[in-house]
């Protein structure tokens, strides 16, 4: 169902905003789209219940982004929405083509927008805002996280993407916190269409040494250990 918001364009429509992917450019360059951490994770998809027909029509919409964003030469084939409590909340798509950016996908973008919208911008700063994703939540029972709370994000959401998310996306849904990862084409696919993102998958597993982009470990690592002891002095700070 279709309902007037105000987005993060700051414009009120229905919820297909005109910014790429609902989001100003400017949140877009300020939040870090780069996904590290993912070496390791592997990927091996769950086998879930067919969803129900009210499910499917997220893929549905998923899918409708992805084919708008080729017919008008934006990006690749693929499109993803957010879902909470059984209504879009985030759209995007990919639109590397159209921004020259090589992590503009479908899967970032559409959390960006579910997070700008989940976010009150008066609350935004205001010691992190309680009633934002930042709003701080105990870690789930049974859980091995180190850490007792950590900030919500996208907790108690779901994505819909139309083919597999690529490591970098993955890894984003993994910081989000998002319950929940729905695609229809795999990786297979993908591959037999020119996006070949299973290798990085493969690649992630083995040694640094051993991949297909140079890696040097461990380089001045006494520098940069300093950010981390900035972090763990920080009294009030903030874990996500």
């Amino acid at each position: 169902m279709s309902t007037t918001v105000n987005c993060c364009c700051d414009a009120v429509h229905d919820g297909n905003c005109p910014e790429p992917g609902g989001l100003s450019r400017r949140l877009f360059m300020a939040t870090a789209a780069g996904a590290a951490g993912a070496a390791g994770l592997g990927f091996s998809p769950a086998v879930a219940a067919a969803p129900s027909p009210d499910k499917a029509k997220f893929m549905e919409e998923a899918t409708r982004l992805a084919i708008e964003s080729v017919e008008k030469g934006w990006g690749g084939p693929f499109g993803a929405v957010i879902v909470k409590d059984g209504e879009i909340i985030g759209r995007g798509q990919n639109r590397v083509l159209l921004t020259g950016i090589p992590v503009f996908h479908a899967e970032i973008t559409a959390i960006m927008d579910a997070s700008a919208r989940l976010n009150p911008k008066a609350l935004l700063g205001s010691d992190y805002g309680a009633g934002t994703i930042l709003e701080m939540i105990p870690r789930e029972p049974g859980s091995p996280d180190p850490v007792p709370e950590r900030a919500r994000m996208l907790k108690g959401c779901e994505i819909y993407i139309n083919g597999a998310p690529c490591p970098m996306c993955m890894s984003a849904i993994y910081w989000s916190r998002i319950d929940h990862v729905y695609f229809a084409a795999s990786l297979k696919d993908t591959s037999a269409i020119g996006f070949d993102d299973a290798f990085q998958y493969e690649d992630f597993a083995k040694p640094w040494s051993e991949r297909r982009i140079a890696v040097t470990e461990n380089f001045e690592r006494a520098t940069g250990l300093k950010a981390y002891e900035a972090w763990m002095n920080k009294k009030d700070r903030h874990p996500y």
